[in-house]
């Protein structure tokens, strides 16, 4: 009975689906100032399990795109599978978190799991959703976002309670989100596969001009926006000691940082279907760009500035993302878009991996000015895209 009413609503259960899942990725992040009070875990500890993250996460998405697994196999499976086993290995980080070596391979196991979890999520919404495309990655990608910020939502309301707690919740979550995928299955929209996987399926479109200068923007992107994201309860934390304020405010204030990100996907959403995704994506990545370089300058103004200007970056940080993955997905051989997908999801979080490390190795000595290690993302990103017109991507809904 519950099967037909969640395929009426399926870009709701997929991006639902997607918040609950990817809730794993930061999980850690979330009760990191915990980690390092009770375990004695330090800045650079914390890095390194966000990085091992992210690296089962390019490992995941790489074997995805060189076997063709996403093109073969029913992506609601995958996902689902993926948030069951991604939820056992985060659950089991409690058991180990003291014990760093262990607690590394089981962030890894859980990175690998989020390969099964974002970009299968990608073509499940082109599967239901074939128009508009850009408006409906832009909830999904929001709701990546807000699935990163959940973290610091679930330990600012547990302060009450041990470091443990959150980490428990985002798997239940996670196995939550698992289960309404695997009740809606795949949608029609998309060809069947032909069977056939050949090790270099993923990388097809990359003979395309016009789908490498989308690539190169994302990978600018990318290089900015998990470093940000890794960094944000850390510039937080500066002004709430600044202001004296009580350290309880860090989390909720993360929290609203990254997930303000969700407005901004869900905004250049709507503007994508009127202007187009390139023009979304541009100025959203020149925005945040400004910002980068602007806030390290900017260190000597009142705190609730900085917040707001924080909060701003939040925004439009990851709004230029769903735009990207909708240009990825209009130049990708349709037979082949998981794949596809997979592969530009890989090469972008490796150049998370130097950005992360280098941001968060500095952050001590450098305190707010490692943030220019990131400005050569964007900067980089706008300049790949220079060669495309917005003639080449028409609104959405328009003969293209």
């Amino acid at each position: 009975m519950m099967t037909p009413l969640i395929r009426r609503f399926p870009l709701a259960v997929i991006v639902l689906a997607q918040l609950f899942g990817t809730s794993l990725w930061f999980s850690v992040n979330g009760v990191g100032l915990s980690l390092s009070r009770d375990l004695g875990l330090s800045e650079v500890d914390l890095g390194r399990l966000t990085l091992t993250v992210q690296a089962g996460f390019i490992a995941g998405t790489l074997f995805i795109a060189t076997t063709g697994l996403a093109d073969r196999f029913r992506a609601s499976r995958i996902f689902a599978a993926s948030c069951l086993a991604g939820a056992l290995a985060n659950a089991g980080f409690v058991l180990v978190a003291d014990q760093l070596p262990l607690a590394i391979t089981l962030r890894l196991l859980t990175g690998l799991c989020l390969a099964g979890i974002y970009p299968l999520g990608m073509k499940l919404v082109i599967g239901w959703v074939p128009r508009h495309t850009g408006a409906a990655l832009a909830w999904l990608v929001g709701m990546l976002t807000l699935g990163t910020a959940l973290p610091h939502l679930l330990r600012g309301s547990t302060l009450g309670l041990a470091w443990e707690w959150p980490l428990l919740g985002a798997s239940l979550l996670a196995l939550v989100g698992g289960a309404l995928v695997l009740a809606l299955g795949d949608g029609p929209h998309l060809p069947p596969s032909s069977g056939k996987v050949r090790l270099l399926d993923g990388l097809a479109a990359l003979r395309d001009p016009r789908f490498r200068a989308v690539a190169g923007g994302y990978f600018g992107h990318c290089w900015e926006l998990y470093a940000f994201w890794t960094l944000a309860p850390f510039l937080v934390a500066r002004e709430v000691a600044r202001l004296g304020a009580p350290e309880a405010w860090i989390p909720w204030l993360s929290f609203t940082i990254i997930a303000l990100g969700l407005a901004g996907c869900v905004g250049g959403g709507g503007l994508s279907r009127r202007l187009g995704s390139l023009w979304v994506a541009r100025r959203a990545l020149a925005a945040s760009g400004l910002i980068c370089l602007a806030y390290p300058l900017m260190t000597w103004l009142p705190s609730g500035v900085l917040l707001l200007l924080l909060a701003l970056w939040g925004l439009t940080v990851i709004a230029d993302s769903p735009q990207f993955s909708a240009l990825a997905a209009a130049s990708a051989p349709r037979e082949r878009i998981g794949s596809t997908l997979a592969v530009m999801n890989a090469v972008g979080f490796a150049l998370t991996i130097p950005a992360i490390s280098i941001t968060t190795a500095l952050w001590e000595m450098q305190g707010a000015w490692v943030l220019w290690w990131l400005l050569p993302g964007p900067l980089l990103g706008l300049w790949v895209l220079r060669p495309l017109s917005t003639r080449d991507t028409a609104p959405e809904g328009s003969a293209r």
